[in-house]
């Protein structure tokens, strides 16, 4: 039996998949993610283990093992830094895990993970290109270029989130002001709505006629739209695929990017030719595309 491991270890929960040979989900498991490095290795430990007991094979067994993680990621050597949610500043997560299981670990970016389990939930050919637009505490973007991830030269491409916006506005914890993702995120709406529940908290409280709500949800809109903007004026993909935390509201959160899109394609000719409307689009609700990556991570990139 051909069996792919994907581990999405989450700020509090980590989520693990085992991939059937011809891609789809033949098993999953979430647990709690502990805090700082010992426990995040026993999250996914236990999590690859609790996938073998549901199948009835050894960890061993399993073909291949990947892991989305935030952080800074060492793809060759598997070691993680700055990961500050989970309490890691530095941790030889692919050795180490592959010591506990006894098969080789493979480690990627989170956010690179679930762009290419993405691509691959969307029906991705090797020609295709797509930007993955991840919503979430912060916001940063995965690029699949003719089917392979693009990381750049130094591992930061997609890293829009810390293109500023406003010189003059808010201090980043990145170290520069005004941007994009102090405005686009579940950070910055944490800051500009005070006490709100969730983003469809503020959704419904922005149509119910809330000004206030309607002012943060307008602005949260209009940069979403913005980043996808700057995604297809700088590397031009077939598709935006939003995802993230912040995209479980779907077609209404679509509907509103597209609106704005649409907007601004009115009064400029130059976006009317690129169509953005039409070249974004939402992931699938509920779909695991970190761990879902994470696993084709561990198979071959």
């Amino acid at each position: 039996m051909s069996l792919r491991i994907g581990i999405d270890i989450g700020g509090t929960k980590t989520f693990a998949v085992a991939l059937a040979a011809d891609g789809a989900v033949a098993a999953e498991h979430r647990l709690a993610t502990g805090f700082g490095a010992a426990a995040v290795l026993e999250s996914a430990e236990s999590a690859v283990r609790a996938l073998a007991a549901t199948l009835g094979v050894a960890p061993g067994e399993f073909t291949t093992i990947g892991v989305g993680i935030p952080g800074a990621v060492d793809r060759v050597s598997g070691r993680v830094a700055h990961a500050v949610n989970l309490g890691l500043e530095d941790l030889d997560l692919g050795a180490e895990l592959a010591a506990r299981l006894g098969r080789p670990v493979r480690v990627e970016n989170d956010v690179n993970a679930a762009a290419l389990g993405a691509w691959q939930a969307l029906g991705g050919g090797s020609s295709d290109s797509m930007a993955y637009l991840n919503l979430g505490t912060g916001l940063a973007a995965g690029l699949v270029l003719g089917g392979r991830l693009w990381r750049g030269s130094r591992g930061v491409a997609g890293e829009i989130g810390h293109i500023p916006v406003d010189p003059a506005g808010a201090l980043c914890p990145c170290g520069q002001r005004g941007c994009l993702e102090l405005a686009a995120s579940g950070s910055g709406l944490a800051r500009s709505w005070p006490g709100g529940d969730s983003v469809r908290d503020l959704f419904s409280r922005a149509t119910s006629g809330d000004a206030a709500a309607q002012g943060v949800w307008t602005g949260f809109v209009e940069h979403v739209a913005a980043a996808v903007r700057l995604l297809v004026l700088t590397v031009d993909p077939d598709r935006v695929v939003i995802g993230g935390g912040l995209s479980s509201l779907g077609d209404e959160l679509l509907g509103a990017v597209r609106e704005v899109l649409r907007g601004w394609a009115a009064t400029s000719g130059f976006l009317a030719m690129l169509d953005l409307p039409d070249r974004v689009e939402v992931l699938p609700r509920d779909f695991p595309a970190a761990a879902v990556g994470a696993a084709l991570i561990g198979a071959a990139d």
